[in-house]
C-alpha cells in the first residue's frame, strides 16, 4: 500500500494556503465594523449548515491526525486521480484568492449583503455569479479526491447542498439591493457556471 504522507503533506498545504487567503480578506471585510445580521438565513438553516461544515473539518482533521480511526472512510482511487487532487488543490487555492480579491470588502458569510456592498462585475464574477460557491466546490473534489475519503466527499455534498439551497434568497437579497443591474447581471451570467455563448 502506498504512503499516505505525500498526500497529508499536500492536504496541509492546500488547507493553510487556503486558510490563510480566506481568513485575510474576511478579516479586511470585517474592517468596516458593519454588524452583519443571521437572522434572514434562518436559525435552522444556519446550525444544520455549520454542523455540515463541522462534519466536514472532523472528517479532513481526522484523516490527518488520526488516519488509523478514520481507516474505514478510505475509498479506492487510482493513485495518477489522487494526484490530480493534490494539483487541482493547490490550482483551487489560487482561484480562492483571485475570487475573494475580487469581492473585496463586500465579503459575508450569509445571504446578507452588506449596507456599502458594491454589485461585483470583474475577475471571476465576470462569468459566474457566484465563484465563491464554484471554487469550494472544486477545492472539495479536489480534497475529496486526494484524500481517497468518502466522509470527506459526502460532508462535501451536504454543505454544497445547502449553499445551493441558500443561493436563490441570496440572490433575491441581491435584487433588494442592486435592482435593475442585478437583474441584467442575471441575464448574463450563470450562476455556478459560466453561460455557453454568453
Amino acid at each position: 500500500m502506498p504512503s499516505e504522507t505525500p498526500f497529508r503533506i499536500a492536504l496541509i498545504v492546500v488547507i493553510l494556503f487556503t486558510m490563510a487567503v480566506t481568513l485575510y480578506h474576511r478579516l479586511q471585510a470585517a474592517k468596516s465594523g458593519e454588524k452583519i445580521s443571521r437572522r434572514e438565513e434562518g436559525v435552522l438553516f444556519a446550525v444544520v449548515l455549520r454542523l455540515a461544515g463541522l462534519l466536514l473539518w472532523v472528517a479532513t482533521f481526522g484523516y490527518l491526525l488520526f488516519p488509523t480511526y478514520f481507516q474505514w472512510a478510505a475509498m479506492p482511487v487510482p493513485m495518477w486521480l489522487r494526484w490530480i487532487g493534490v494539483v487541482s488543490g493547490a490550482l483551487c487555492s489560487l482561484l480562492m484568492w483571485w475570487t475573494l480579491s475580487s469581492l473585496g470588502k463586500n465579503l459575508t458569510d450569509t445571504v446578507v449583503t452588506r449596507a456599502e456592498a458594491t454589485l461585483i462585475t470583474h475577475g471571476p464574477y465576470r462569468w459566474v455569479r457566484h465563484p465563491f460557491y464554484l471554487t469550494a466546490a472544486l477545492l472539495m473534489a479536489s480534497v475529496t479526491l486526494l484524500t481517497a475519503n468518502w466522509l470527506i466527499g459526502i460532508s462535501s455534498v451536504a454543505v454544497l447542498a445547502l449553499l445551493a439551497v441558500r443561493t436563490p434568497k441570496e440572490e433575491q437579497m441581491l435584487i433588494e439591493k442592486f435592482g435593475d443591474e442585478y437583474r441584467q447581471y442575471i441575464a448574463r451570467t450563470g450562476r455556478f457556471l459560466p453561460r455557453i455563448g454568453g
